[in-house]
C-alpha cells in the first residue's frame, strides 16, 4: 500500500489518529484472508460516513441561495451520493491505489471497482468525523463534493419540471403553461403555497409546498404525469 503521507495530502487531511485513516482503506477481503487480532475492515467506518456524508449534503443543499424544494433537494442529494459520483471522486484522489485488498478481489480487478472506491470513500468520511469531528467532516466533504454539485446542477441533475412542462406543452399544443398561487397560508417564516398549473383552460396540476417555487415545480411534475404520450390535443 501507498504511503499514505501522500493521501492524506490528496486529501487535504492531516490525521491525528493515522489509524483511522488505515482502517478506512481495509477491505472486508483482506480482513478474510489475513485474519489477526485487532485488525478490521473499513465496514464501521463506512457505516459511520454514509450518515456523515449524507447530513454534510443535506445542509450544503439547504444553505444553497437557490431555495431548493424538498423534492429538489432530495434528487440532488441522490444524485450526488450515488456509487458512481462517489466512485468517481474516489478515483480522482486516487483511493483505489491505497486499498489493503485479499488477493482474489486484488485479481479481480478490486482497486478498480466501483462499489470499492465508492465506500472506502465513504469509510474516509467516518474516519475523519472520528479523527476530527463533524467541523472537519462538513469541511472535507463540501470541498470535494461543492464542484460536483455545480456540475450536477448545469447538467439537470435534478428535473426542472417546469421548463420540460413548457417544452412539452409548446410542442402539443402550441400554449405556455400557466400557474396560479390558489393557497397561501402561514406566517412569513412558515409559508405554506399551493399552486395550480393551467394549459389554456385546464388545469393539468396541483403542488404544494413552503416556496411558490417549489410548489410550481410539484404542479409541474403532476402535469407532466397526466400528460400521456397519446394525448395529443386538449379536451
Amino acid at each position: 500500500m501507498a504511503d499514505l503521507t501522500g493521501l492524506e495530502k490528496r486529501l487535504g487531511v492531516h490525521f491525528k489518529d493515522r489509524s483511522l485513516l488505515e482502517q478506512a482503506l481495509v477491505h472486508p477481503s483482506f480482513v478474510n484472508e489475513n485474519p489477526a487480532p485487532g485488525l478490521v475492515s473499513n465496514e464501521r467506518l463506512e457505516f459511520l460516513g454514509d450518515a456523515v456524508l449524507g447530513a454534510a449534503i443535506a445542509e450544503l443543499l439547504f444553505e444553497m441561495e437557490m431555495r431548493l424544494s424538498e423534492g429538489e433537494m432530495t434528487q440532488l442529494k441522490a444524485a450526488l451520493v450515488k456509487r458512481d459520483t462517489l466512485a468517481g471522486l474516489a478515483s480522482e484522489l486516487a483511493l483505489g491505489d491505497y486499498l489493503k485488498l485479499g488477493r482474489g478481489e486484488e485479481a479481480s480487478g478490486g482497486r478498480r471497482r466501483p462499489a470499492n472506491l465508492a465506500n472506502a470513500l465513504e469509510a474516509v468520511v467516518g474516519a475523519i468525523f472520528q479523527d476530527a469531528g463533524w467541523e472537519a467532516a462538513r469541511d472535507f466533504v463540501t470541498r470535494i463534493l461543492g464542484p460536483r454539485l455545480g456540475q450536477v446542477v448545469a447538467a439537470g441533475g435534478f428535473a426542472d419540471y417546469k421548463s420540460r412542462l413548457q417544452e412539452l406543452a409548446q410542442a402539443r399544443f402550441g400554449i405556455t403553461p400557466t400557474y396560479r398561487v390558489i393557497q397561501d397560508t402561514g406566517p412569513p417564516h412558515q409559508r405554506h403555497f399551493t399552486v395550480e398549473v393551467r394549459i389554456g383552460d385546464e388545469a393539468w396540476g396541483v403542488g404544494e409546498g413552503p416556496t411558490k417555487r417549489g410548489a410550481e415545480m410539484e404542479a409541474a411534475r403532476q402535469a407532466l404525469e397526466g400528460l400521456s404520450p397519446g394525448r395529443e390535443a386538449l379536451d
